[in-house]
């Protein structure tokens, strides 16, 4: 019997994201229950400001990118670019986005990890992240502040905007009594708790340290956290936990 058989299993990924975690749900037999949480699109400004960093590559010591939606807007230019920076990835799976091999991964995969194990400037950084990844009022992401006080010259352009998507009301019920509920992003947390509050289905799943620390911030229970940091490591940690529940 495949090792997910009978489970309704939550999946709050975009919806033109959800094929790849819904194929490997089905695989291990699982139901894939797709309640799509967030939008990812262009941010405000259509990608111009990050358009222009890209166009200048050769002028950054460092690109930085922090999270898998980041990479993928990079990826053509950081796979066309005759010279690249360095590339840092804040963990395996927006690694895996970009296309090319990064030169930093952090241990501990967060920003706060990221930036732990950076060395000093002096140089210049491109950080690539989401519209509203900024600190308070505006100012810079704690990532950017942590590089700036390395010594670096920091330059952040926004890659894109999540924006929340409520469900229908028939769906409110099915995804409360569902087995589980995975994360792979901390947007969709929030958006989630937006949406459910802290309620969730028994069994709560999280891509990585990442997603999990969001959750643990604004109060959602997370009970696992895949130790890859992938859509293959987030459904591997759900059958792992059903396989030592039975």
């Amino acid at each position: 019997m495949a090792a997910l058989a009978g489970r309704r299993v939550v999946v709050t990924r975009a919806a033109a994201q959800a094929k790849p975690l819904v194929d490997l749900l089905i695989e291990h037999g699982a139901e894939p229950l797709v309640v799509p949480l967030i939008e990812i699109v262009d941010p405000s400004d259509g990608g111009a400001a990050l358009a222009g960093a890209l166009s200048r590559l050769n002028e950054f010591d460092w690109i930085v990118v922090t999270s898998p939606n980041g990479a993928e807007r990079v990826r053509a230019a950081l796979s066309t670019a005759t010279a690249r920076p360095n590339i840092a990835a804040v963990g395996t799976a927006t690694e895996a986005a970009l296309g090319v091999g990064a030169d930093l991964v952090p241990a501990v995969q967060t920003a706060e990890g990221l930036s732990g194990d950076f060395g000093s400037g002096p140089g210049t950084i491109l950080i690539v992240e989401p519209e509203g990844g900024r600190g308070a009022n505006d100012g810079p992401s704690a990532l950017n502040r942590a590089l700036a006080a390395k010594g670096w010259t920091v330059t952040a352009v926004d890659a894109y905007r999540t924006i929340p998507v409520v469900p229908s009301s028939g769906d409110l019920l099915r995804v409360l009594s569902a087995d589980a509920a995975l994360f792979a992003s901390g947007s969709a947390v929030r958006s989630w708790v937006g949406v459910f509050g802290t309620q969730t289905p028994a069994v709560t799943a999280a891509i990585g340290p990442s997603t999990a620390q969001v959750a643990d911030e604004i109060g959602l229970k997370i009970d696992i956290v895949a130790a890859d940091h992938s859509l293959h490591g987030l459904v591997d940690c759900l059958v792992v936990y059903f396989a030592d529940a039975v």
